[in-house]
């Protein structure tokens, strides 16, 4: 366990604070772009890719918010790009998948999917990013 993890009021409560910030960051540039793209009059494109386009746009966000300021890595872009582009390709399987189910399969409106996908995806991505993404090679090693 990580010294952070271990310090009342220290790491791991400001780890979990700057995680929500950026988090919530993150989340509202998906969920105006989602809704920019789908919602508006005279929108081009329907509910599933204007989600996936959305959360593209936030991955980037997301990914330097969480290196640098989240969890503090001083991890190489080649070791932890590629771990980040895996669990951003999980989130944006469910994000594409989500909208089919709800919208077009359901007849739902788009807001209902991009509620689902901003309060899901989040609360996965700590646990991945914490424990994967962003650990420390030395516990990856340990553990495998």
């Amino acid at each position: 366990m990580r010294p952070d993890r271990m310090m009342p009021g220290g790491g791991l409560y400001r780890r979990l604070s700057r995680f929500a910030l950026i988090g919530i960051a993150s989340t509202l540039i998906y969920a105006i772009c989602a809704f920019l793209l789908s919602a508006l009059p005279g929108s081009a494109l329907p509910a599933a890719p204007a989600s996936v386009v959305a959360y593209i746009i936030a991955a980037f966000f997301s990914y330097a918010g969480h290196k640098y300021v989240t969890f503090v890595s001083s991890g190489s872009h080649g070791f932890e790009a590629p771990r980040f582009i895996l669990l951003t390709a999980l989130g944006l399987g469910f994000s594409w998948l989500l909208p089919l189910i709800l919208v077009n399969g359901l007849g739902t409106r788009p807001v209902l999917s991009i509620a689902v996908i901003c309060v899901v995806v989040p609360a996965f991505n700590y646990f991945v990013l914490d424990r994967w993404v962003f650990a420390p090679a030395a516990r990856i090693r340990a553990a495998s």
